[in-house]
């Protein structure tokens, strides 16, 4: 099948499937065409395919036929060595034969005409002959305009070119637009409400209508059945050119009805758009993770405890947040056993250290040993974060005094030392250091065991008001208490 017939074919299709309209102009309205395509000539006159151009001006003088007086042409060469110019063209009377009332929706017809051809190149010269010609076609009204259509044509000019034997075949394809004006509206908006018992004759097109020809508006949300592609909008909401619910935040609940309009994707919401938090931890439910979260608890930004800790009970509840790893806890998140050092400083303020080792007259730490001890303190004192303490070095007697005095200072600023660089999180403004020296001895220094008692180290408590509120907060199993039974729902 050739090019041309497959196009007469789909003409033929599209006029098939086009559903009727209500008929839009009456009368005898003038209609103008204008448009472009491609010729194809007739294999046996070695021409050229090429752009064709179409002009036609018609009278319609009834629904089903249209007088026109059509013009077509078409610059091409020969399909010869050179190239040669060939001009061809043609005017005609034509019939047009509407296949549906012409001022429907769509409209399929046929073309029938009697008409002048002329042709002119170098080999043939002028060429000028009468020639009839048939074709069909499609007009479709364009944004429901009853004066503008687009115009979709197949014709056949029955043309004898120069030295022709017989009648050539000359097929033009052409897509444009038709404007017709004059004749009389019948049903101006198509909403198939006669113009004069229409008393809403602007209705848009597609818009379902009463009796009276005015639009209806099931829902009342201001976009009219037919047009309206969610016909169930609830009262309220507001809508998109559709008739559509808009969502700006997608929680499933309206604008214009959604109380809570910029609730975070993901969050469940109630009737009225805002989101739930069930456990009241300030993470909405759909984001929480971690849904039944204890009142108090602080959370992370998926909603889940943080146990800074780790004692298994969350910040915000822990009442002792700085637990050391490893230590049993109770309900609160306070140590359930303590060491005797804790017991030491909770009982008297005071810590005192006398097995830190320096190396002989300085103040450097000399073994692994003594830094494990102060590792064990600074665990206790990370419990206790509002006390401020001061750090006491001490020696015995032996050696000048002055010297002792201040080799103990430094020893103590040592320690200082160690513990602001192992344990940054230490307030380093709630520390001072003294060197006594052996001025205040614990035990008489007439022995190797006194002298060795001597030489210490002491965490002293100077805010002892804290001190007691610490004491008067925590409750810790002592020896010989008996372990309170475990949190049935601590994991």
């Amino acid at each position: 099948m050739s090019w041309w017939k497959r196009s007469l074919s789909l003409v033929a299709l599209a006029a098939f499937f086009a559903a009727p309209a209500h008929a839009q102009l009456g009368g005898h309205p003038y209609e103008l065409s204008a448009g472009a395509g491609i010729n194809s000539f007739d294999a046996r006159d070695f021409i050229q395919d090429s752009p064709v151009y179409m002009g036609a001006l018609g009278w319609r003088h009834s629904p089903g036929m249209s007088f026109e007086l059509s013009a077509l042409g078409a610059p091409t060469k020969l399909d010869r060595p050179g190239d040669l110019d060939h001009k061809w063209s043609y005017v005609s009377l034509d019939a047009r034969w509407n296949l549906r009332d012409a001022s429907e929706k769509a409209v399929p017809y046929l073309i029938t005409g009697m008409g002048y051809g002329r042709a002119q190149d170098p080999v043939g010269g002028l060429v000028k002959k009468g020639a009839p010609s048939i074709g069909a076609g499609f007009l479709y009204s364009l944004m429901g305009s009853q004066r503008t259509y687009l115009r979709l044509q197949v014709r056949d000019v029955m043309f004898r070119e120069h030295a022709a034997t017989e009648f050539s075949h000359h097929i033009a394809a052409s897509a444009g637009l038709q404007w017709a004006w004059g004749g009389k509206a019948k049903d101006q908006d198509l909403d198939g409400v006669r113009n004069w018992l229409d008393k809403c004759p602007n209705t848009p097109i597609g818009a379902k209508v009463d009796a009276t020809g005015c639009p209806i508006d099931s829902d009342g949300d201001g976009v009219y059945d037919g047009i309206d592609k969610c016909p169930n909008t609830p009262k309220g909401a507001k809508i998109d050119k559709y008739g559509c619910p808009i969502d700006s935040d997608g929680d499933g609940v309206p604008d214009g009805i959604d109380k809570c309009d910029n609730t975070p994707k993901g969050a469940k919401v109630d009737a009225t758009g805002c989101p739930i938090d069930s456990d009241g931890d300030g993470v909405y439910d759909g984001l929480d993770k971690c849904e039944n979260t204890p009142k108090g608890a602080v959370v992370d930004k998926d909603g889940c405890p943080v146990d800074t800790d780790g004692d298994g009970v969350p910040d915000g509840l822990d009442q002792c947040p700085n637990t050391p790893a490893g230590l049993k806890v109770d309900p609160s998140g306070c140590p359930i056993e303590v060491s005797e050092r804790e017991t030491q400083l909770l009982d008297t303020g005071t810590i005192r250290i006398q097995n830190i080792n320096f190396d002989v007259n300085k103040a450097s730490i000399k073994d692994s040993t003594s830094f494990a001890i102060l590792d064990d303190v600074a665990k206790i004192l990370l419990q206790y974060p509002a006390l401020t303490l001061e750090i006491g070095g001490h020696t015995d007697n032996s050696g000048v005094k002055a010297k002792n005095m201040t080799l103990s200072e430094a020893r103590a600023k040592t320690v200082l030392g160690y513990l602001m660089q192992k344990y940054p999180t230490l307030d380093a403004t709630h520390f001072t250091v003294k060197g006594y020296g052996p001025t205040l001895p614990i035990a008489p220094n007439t022995s190797v065991l006194g002298k060795a008692k001597n030489r210490r180290v002491e965490f002293k408590v100077t805010n002892t008001d804290v001190l007691k509120i610490e004491r008067e907060k925590r409750h810790f199993v002592r020896k010989g208490e008996a372990v309170p039974p475990a949190d049935p729902n601590k994991k």
